[in-house]
Formats: structure tokens, sequence, C-alpha cells
């Protein structure tokens, strides 16, 4: 099973060029860190209406 994997793998990586492969790669890196600063703004947002909610 290990060696199906690895040959997957491979066949991918040669199917796909160097540059669309990084392309894709910083393109999900960057969908993902903009999620990421989202979900933060929102926790912080939430914590604090907590805090002023009990006042």
């Amino acid at each position: 099973m290990r060696k199906l994997n690895l040959l997957l793998i491979a066949m991918v990586v040669m199917s796909m060029s160097s540059c669309a492969l990084i392309g894709g790669i910083f393109k999900a890196g960057a969908i993902v860190g903009i999620l990421a600063v989202f979900i933060v703004i929102a926790i912080i947002i939430w914590i604090i209406s907590l805090f002023r909610g009990r006042s």
C-alpha cells in the first residue's frame, strides 16, 4: 500500500509543472491564512462582547 501511495504522489508531481505546483501551494496558504485571521478577529470580538455584557 505504501508503494502505491508513493507511486501516486510521484505521478502527480511529474504531471504538474513546478510553477503550477508552487502556485497552488501559495494560493491554498493564502486562503487558509485569511480564514485564520477572520476567525481570530471574530473570537476576540466575541470575548470582548462577553466582558461588556456583564457590566
